[in-house]
């Protein structure tokens, strides 16, 4: 990235006219609307006279919206720096951007891009969706045709590559090589904990979780795995389906995204260099070496996978709104209505990532948080808990102790349309998780990395599915709800899943709100900071990005996703993108032997977490600990 004099963090760039002019019209916009959709939602006999058709969606993204996009513009304090990282530096300078006027942003905009990593992807893009307007028939049968080779023919290498990760993060939390600081003995966390968890979780999950949490689980109660041997839809396969659940969603799903960034995070804080994902080619290219065709191949591989894994997780997941948004009011909407949706989602999760990390990022991520907690907390306190409890602990103790077997499972299409699948989809995106949790954690061990992108993580996800699909099941199971029957009767279409089970449950709309709401944030959350990122890649080698990169990236992922929406081949689209898991899943093996043959050579001596446990017990005679600190 750029020097200090050529990047400048949008933390400091909050007072500017336009900003406070923008900042001035969303508060009153966001009060308005708020009035209308609580009014809606919990007194309908009030306003629902008034406002009817599309005018729900546009009353629900201006409020959902303005509120966001308010909460990303807000001034930082520039003399407090960042106030929650208790007066540390601003946002990491490798995650900076170089703020220029609006009337400047085309001015120079193609010279300060990188021809390959730039070109490629959009020149992909352009000629997919050309090939799929000429031959749409055509252009699903090939897509379809390397899916299925990919996910049939290479199932092994997806498992045994994803078990090695796991194992690999294992050793890593214990072994010696966890206690290597990131950045040196003298680095220093930018974020406290709780704003690096919220931030690396939120951007990883997507709304993915938001979508398949209450579906995925009834999926596998229906249509049980073959290899388990029980009967669709029986006692036996509830505690069975969940486990799955919590099997593609666990530690294998987040380690993915850890043997990437890792590498790249310890290359760059510890040899000097380029925050690319083409990084973890450094230990056989050389620092020096990163600005080859081997390495511009990784990085457009990743802008190719970013924008297409989220562009088409945008549509997917205005499809589920849009669900909602029916459900609560009986309205239909048709594409004008998708489009607007996803053009809402461009405009609020472009300020945000606009407004840099330090702003809308970090804060949109802790209001991300808060309301999975929220959620999670009003659910379990209105759902079936006594069901939940014992079956998410049938469920647990069943995905524990049959881990390696589902883990090395291969064969079978229900594995290559499920445990493949979603492998492949993971390691698809791991290119802009596994970057933007490299930049976030200098000043980090290797083990608190290990911990926070896979332990803690992978425990919130499965806490959620045991909460929410754990619920659906309950519901499903005692026949109060038919939530399959409204899949089958939708076409199919997993989005409407949650909202039937919502309706059974006390305080429904309430749980309705919440859920819509988390929808947005969800994948506001990943759009930013994919933005970012892919902004970073696109962007010439040695500059920051600008304001008119992350404004055209913005863009083009809503225009894929729009595209996707009217044009089609969303599905196509999505495969293409999955497809990609395959490369970096290889990727993935040879940064791990690449990381381990420089932790062998150049880290040496640290202590294991057994040594720092032993340590720990020695006491000195006044009752204190004795310090351990072989780094220093």
């Amino acid at each position: 990235m750029g020097t200090a004099a050529d990047v400048c963090d949008m933390a400091t760039q909050g007072a500017s006219g336009v900003e406070r002019l923008v900042r001035a019209a969303l508060l009153p916009v966001c009060v308005t609307a708020g009035v209308v959709v609580i009014s809606g939602f919990f007194f309908p006999w009030i306003v629902g006279a008034v406002v009817s058709g599309r005018g729900w969606l546009v009353v629900s993204l201006l409020f959902f919206g303005s509120g966001l996009a308010y909460l990303a513009l807000l001034p930082l304090d520039d003399t407090a720096a960042d106030a929650d990282a208790g007066g540390r530096p601003g946002a990491p300078y490798l995650l900076r951007v170089r703020h220029v006027a609006w009337r400047n942003w085309a001015s120079g905009f193609l010279a300060r891009q990188d021809p390959v990593t730039f070109g490629v992807p959009v020149l992909v893009f352009a000629a997919f969706f050309a090939v799929r307007l000429a031959a749409p028939t055509a252009t699903t049968a090939a897509v379809t045709a390397a899916g299925d080779l990919l996910f049939d023919g290479f199932a092994p290498l997806f498992l045994v590559t994803t078990f090695l990760a796991v194992c690999y993060a294992l050793f890593l939390l214990v072994g010696p090589w966890g206690a290597i600081k990131l950045g040196g003995s003298d680095a220093e966390p930018t974020y406290t904990y709780p704003t690096y968890f919220a931030m690396v979780f939120t951007a990883g999950i997507a709304a993915g979780i938001v979508f398949w949490g209450p579906a995925e689980s009834l999926f596998h109660y229906g249509s049980p795995p073959p290899a388990v041997d029980v009967a669709p839809s029986s006692d036996a396969a509830v505690a069975v389906a969940l486990s799955y659940a919590l099997f593609h969603w666990g530690v294998s799903a987040w380690s993915a995204y850890l043997v990437l960034g890792l590498p790249i995070a310890y290359f760059t804080y510890r040899h000097g260099a380029p925050l690319r994902v083409s990084t973890v080619l450094a230990p056989f290219l050389g620092v020096d070496g990163l600005d080859g065709y081997a390495a511009r191949t990784v990085d457009v591989l990743a802008v190719f996978a970013t924008i297409g894994g989220v562009a088409t997780s945008v549509a997917i997941v205005g499809r589920q709104f849009l669900a909602g948004v029916g459900f609560q009011w009986g309205v239909g909407f048709g594409g004008v209505g998708a489009l607007l949706f996803v053009a809402g989602l461009v405009v609020i999760y472009g300020i945000s990532a606009e407004s840099g990390v330090q702003r809308g990022i970090r804060r949109i991520a802790g209001v991300n948080l808060l309301l999975f907690v929220l959620f999670a907390a009003l659910l379990f306190a209105v759902g079936p808990r006594g069901f939940v409890l014992d079956t998410g602990a049938a469920a647990l103790g069943r995905y524990a102790a049959e881990f390696v077997p589902m883990s090395l499972r291969v064969g079978g299409e229900w594995a290559a349309e499920w445990t493949v699948w979603n492998w492949s989809w993971w390691f698809s995106w791991a290119p802009f998780a596994g970057l933007f949790l490299a930049a976030l954690s200098k000043g980090r061990r290797v083990r608190t990395v290990v911990f926070t992108g896979v332990v803690a993580t992978s425990a919130a996800s499965i806490c959620w599915h045991l909460l929410l699909g754990g619920t659906a099941l309950a519901l499903q199971h005692s026949g109060r709800v038919d939530a399959l029957g409204a899949v089958a009767a939708n076409a199919g279409a997993e989005a409407v899943v949650a909202f039937p089970v919502f309706a059974a449950l006390p305080l429904s709309r309430l749980l309705m709100f919440l859920f819509l709401a988390l929808i947005v944030v969800f994948i506001v959350t990943s759009a930013d900071t994919s933005t970012l990122v892919v902004s970073i890649l696109a962007t010439e080698r040695g500059r920051a990005p600008t304001t008119g990169s992350i404004v055209f990236w913005g863009v083009l992922q809503g225009c894929v996703a729009g595209a996707v929406l009217l044009v089609g081949g969303g599905e196509s689209l999505q495969t293409a993108a999955v497809a990609t898991g395959g490369p970096f899943a290889l990727l993935a093996l040879l940064s791990l032997a690449g990381l381990t043959r420089t932790f062998r050579r150049h880290e040496r001596g640290h202590p294991t977490l057994l040594d720092r446990a032993t340590v720990a017990l020695v006491a000195t005679p006044l009752g204190r600990f004795v310090p351990f600190d072989r780094e220093n």
